[in-house]
């Protein structure tokens, strides 16, 4: 096809398409794509908000894991002279750890059985969208072409030829959106249900994901528990320090 083709044909079609939105020109109505067109749509959005989300989520969890080691470095300017044994080192440690578990196995693990899966899935839209413009495009063809034969034959032309041409234009042009209309009809409904084998077992992976960061620092502060006292002694020595600072007068009535 050449550029002056192309641009007529491109010309046709974006008038045709603003006397159809105008109400100029009538169109041809499929509800049956109409229907799976909107059930595409629909699974489009929620799937795209759904992988950025859970792309959210990892970047935020690496953002804590990353926060936790900076607040230990922080620190370790205030402890860096106590003995390894110090509860601060073990904290430092567990920190250190549970960092090394999320960036070694577990963000990897996430990427792979979540992220990556979901964003596979996403990545047939833009496919289809631009089938779906095809047809479309075919579509204002056909319809161009049918109204065509339409005026032709409320108004007869002087050329015998006409006729018969703009009737095997508009064949050709209908073949063409149906042939295309008719796989879009097929497929679609198939793309919208390959999200059952691409969203529940990520969803799986994703639970039992949240599940392991959650054990994985339970296990390693757990045993910082002994080093801290317990509530009630925390409450005592709070009401000590309170009274220390009211004996002060730098505090005022607190």
């Amino acid at each position: 096809m050449s550029f002056l083709t192309g641009f007529k044909k491109n010309l046709n079609r974006a008038g045709q398409s603003i006397m159809q939105k105008t109400g100029i020109s009538d169109k041809t109505i499929d509800d049956e794509f109409a229907e799976e067109y909107e059930r595409f749509k629909v699974l489009e959005q929620r799937m795209e908000k759904l992988s950025k989300e859970a792309k959210g989520y990892q970047n935020s969890m690496r953002a804590v894991s990353s926060s936790q080691v900076q607040i230990v470095e922080s620190m370790d300017q205030f402890y860096d002279d106590l003995p390894s044994t110090s509860c601060f080192q073990s904290y430092k440690k567990a920190i250190q750890q549970i960092d090394t578990k999320m960036k070694s196995d577990m963000d990897d693990a996430y990427t792979a059985t979540v992220v990556e899966p979901w964003a596979r899935y996403c990545a047939y839209f833009p496919d289809i969208n631009e089938a779906i413009k095809r047809r479309q495009k075919k579509l204002l063809d056909y319809d161009n072409h049918r109204i065509k034969v339409r005026k032709l034959i409320e108004r007869p032309s002087d050329d015998p030829q006409r006729l018969p041409t703009a009737e095997k234009e508009a064949n050709l042009a209908r073949e063409m959106y149906e042939n295309i209309n008719s796989i879009l009809i097929s497929d679609l409904p198939k793309i919208v249900e390959l999200r059952v084998p691409y969203v529940d077992p990520s969803f799986e992976a994703m639970v039992k994901s949240q599940l392991l960061v959650g054990q994985l620092a339970y296990d390693q502060l757990e045993s910082l528990r002994p080093s801290f006292p317990g509530e009630n002694e925390n409450d005592d020595r709070l009401h000590d320090i309170l009274q220390q600072m009211r004996d002060l007068s730098i505090c005022g009535n607190v």
